[in-house]
């Protein structure tokens, strides 16, 4: 008998996720009826490794203490640690020094930062900063503060009837007035990935400098910043396998030296004075008070995890499960699904957001949830795009490398029959 590719990858696949599923701890519940846990949410939050869970215990076991002016041993091993996770997230995303690195709570808060910092400082009434129809909220928000305090104009770029960035628009919108594109890699509801290769070459033809919110990219394919070319990146360690409460910026060193601090307080200065201070050297300089030094550790062990398995291969194994995906939902009657498909686009991200025709996506997953099937629901923080396809909620299912066919299957399985039960009831 002819083994098929899908066949052959299935069972590849199949060996590969129960490999990697067994380092994570959260997979060994049941459900409340009694059937095995499925975690269809990665978009939302990544689960943890046990390698990432250690290394939080260790550190708070062992080597607790706050770093960089303390002169005991306790102090010299955090400080370390706390360094090296700085060294992996740079080596993570092919920083050229890890001076380009400033660590954060979060993507959000890297966002803020560029927006205070280097926004207030270069940006003044009548100059545009170009965003995108499918931002998160997170990618929105700081801007439209930045433009209520400077006067500074935010044009957003629209999408095509497949879901992906209206590259026309783009390029009809881009002019000499834009000094910023912000947008991000990896759509968390569309699932798309922007074409950076397009959208930053003509960014900077204009001398626009570009952002982009890899938060959806990072954890599922290689990105390096030198090919990419970008000014700006920023990425959330709970979205990479890492703790809660940690994320980072990357910037061209050259702008991180112009930009002012974003907050004020210890660490980040150099001395200080009753009436001035002077500033830390890089990064520092953007990381006052005493920082998240065990999420730091966590998220480096987490980087380390992920380097391990491989990005490559994490990308090719959650194409062939996103395609499956697809294919399930596309056979359950009166499923949309949002975005393109991956025939459309082969690397998009393995996610599928869905609407069902007079069915609300709120109950869609709550019934899932009673089944076991833990699936996204609501306007995933892009209420712009929701409200562009007329609708206030949809359904999201989310993969990872830890993410098997069976599973797939059952969420379709369950689905159909939840669609028939709240078509019949409504």
């Amino acid at each position: 008998m002819t083994t098929t590719p899908l066949a052959r990858n299935r069972r590849q696949i199949e060996t590969i996720a129960s490999q990697y599923r067994a380092d994570f701890p959260i997979f060994d519940q049941l459900a409340p009826d009694g059937s095995p846990l499925i975690y269809l949410d990665h978009a939302a939050t990544s689960q943890k490794p046990r390698q990432v869970l250690e290394a939080l215990q260790h550190y708070y076991s062992c080597d607790n203490a706050n770093v960089h002016r303390g002169a005991h041993q306790l102090s010299a091993r955090a400080t370390e640690s706390f360094e090296a996770a700085r060294s992996k997230a740079a080596r993570f995303v092919g920083a050229a020094s890890d001076r380009e690195i400033v660590f954060t709570r979060n993507a959000s808060e890297a966002i803020n930062l560029v927006a205070r910092s280097w926004g207030d400082a270069n940006l003044r009434a009548g100059d545009e900063v170009l965003l995108t129809l499918m931002e998160h909220h997170s990618n929105l928000v700081p801007w439209q503060l930045l433009a209520q305090r400077t006067g500074c104009v935010l044009r957003h770029v629209g999408i095509t009837e497949s879901g992906e960035l209206d590259l026309d628009d783009f390029r009809s919108k881009l002019n000499e007035r834009t000094r910023l594109v912000s947008l991000v890699h990896i759509s968390n509801s569309l699932g798309c990935c922007n074409p950076l290769d397009q959208v930053i070459p003509a960014a900077h033809a204009v001398d626009a400098l570009v952002l982009v919110d890899a938060c959806q990219s990072l954890a599922h394919k290689p990105v390096d910043v030198a090919a990419l070319g970008a000014d700006f990146l920023v990425g959330s360690s709970h979205k990479l396998c890492g703790p809660t409460g940690m994320g980072f910026l990357w910037a061209r060193e050259t702008l991180l030296e112009a930009m002012p601090p974003f907050l004020g307080g210890g660490e980040m200065i150099q001395d200080v004075h009753l009436d001035h201070s002077t500033w830390a050297d890089l990064p520092h300089k953007f990381e006052a008070g005493t920082p998240a030094i065990g999420e730091a550790v966590g998220m480096g062990a987490a980087l380390d995890y992920l380097q391990a398995i491989g990005l490559e291969a994490i990308q090719a194994w959650e194409a062939t499960l996103t395609t499956h995906l697809f294919a399930c939902l596309q056979a359950i009657d009166g499923v949309r699904v949002l975005g393109p498909t991956p025939d459309q686009q082969a690397d998009r991200g393995a996610l599928a957001t869905f609407l069902v025709d007079g069915v609300h996506a709120n109950d869609i997953a709550a019934l899932m949830d009673a089944s076991g099937i833990c699936i996204r629901s609501g306007h995933h923080c892009c209420q712009p795009l929701h409200r562009h396809y007329g609708v206030t909620a949809s359904a999201r299912a989310s993969l990872s490398f830890t993410s098997t066919v069976e599973e797939i299957d059952r969420f379709a399985e369950e689905l159909a029959s939840t669609v028939a039960f709240l078509k019949e009831h409504s």
